[in-house]
């Protein structure tokens, strides 16, 4: 969940302070991820399957910069471009750049990918998507550009998460068992309306489009709710969102369970329980231009 929208559509929102709170709302979401995340994030940088330390990094969808940071960090005499549709997770990105002091190895690119032609993001050694791809409109077309941007040599690594993480206990001392399976099924359904692509095998997506895969990795992720205290409020803000687009497919003793969760003052909520655990599996295709 280290990415973001990489076009617009998926922003519909009716007026522009409305489209400012839902990026601010996804921002805290994609901060919590890469605090909750980040030893297994940088456990991926690490495994790339790389013959040269790359100098020219690409991160398509950057969010507010989990990837871009991670890379940073791995190579240490890298640049990063990372590009994103939202104004907003760029600034915060930046502003993020800055304060770590890494700022004159950060350029940020607004874009809408789903649109010709692409910016010019120079001929990248290395581009990084992490739960962004799946967002496109035209996968297959977005991939081909990847290829195009590629220097000779280069690596393309796609990182998607097989699902929204899961948080509460099989068995849920609220009496509703199986409540969590039922909100992320009902936030499923409307997904897989919108965004059709997200779960999808993209080994053969990846050889499609002219890509070589070298190397493909799934890391189960079970963390612990004592490892981090960022834990509750990672699961609160995701079940916040996940009720938002559930809410209208679920009977009101869920609605009422759910509410309890996600209620601050409650005994139950989220952000009080020591029984949360993140839990889900992110897979990542190495590929080359073949």
């Amino acid at each position: 969940m280290t990415g973001t929208h990489l076009h617009a559509s998926h922003h519909d929102h009716d007026h522009d302070h409305d489209h400012d709170r839902g990026d601010a709302g996804q921002a805290e979401i994609l901060d919590l991820d890469a605090e909750v995340l980040a030893e297994h994030t940088a456990s991926l940088t690490t495994w790339l399957p790389l013959t040269s330390a790359p100098r020219r990094i690409v991160d398509l969808g950057s969010g507010t910069g989990t990837g871009t940071f991670a890379l940073l960090d791995r190579f240490p005499d890298a640049h990063v471009t990372a590009v994103d549709t939202s104004a907003g997770h760029l600034r915060l990105l930046r502003e993020k750049a800055c304060a770590r002091g890494v700022d004159s190895r950060v350029r940020t690119v607004r874009a809408d990918l789903d649109s010709a032609p692409w910016p010019d993001l120079g001929t990248p050694d290395l581009v990084w998507a992490s739960a962004s791809m799946h967002h496109m409109a035209d996968p297959g077309r977005a991939l081909r550009r990847v290829r195009e941007l590629l220097a000779p040599g280069g690596l393309f690594a796609l990182v998607e998460l097989a699902g929204f993480p899961r948080f509460l206990p099989a068995h849920a001392p609220e009496g509703r068992p199986g409540l969590e399976e039922r909100a992320h099924a009902a936030a499923d359904r409307l997904h897989a309306e919108r965004v059709p692509h997200r779960g999808a095998d993209w080994g053969p997506m990846l050889t499609a489009a002219g890509f070589t895969v070298h190397a493909e990795r799934t890391l189960t992720i079970d963390i612990p709710g004592e490892r981090s205290e960022a834990i509750g409020r990672y699961a609160h803000g995701s079940l916040q969102r996940i009720r938002s687009a559930a809410a209208a497919s679920l009977g009101p003793e869920d609605l009422t369970a759910l509410g309890e969760l996600l209620d601050t003052t409650s005994p139950n909520s989220l952000l009080h329980r020591k029984d949360l655990a993140v839990r889900t599996q992110r897979t990542v295709w190495a590929a080359r231009p073949a």
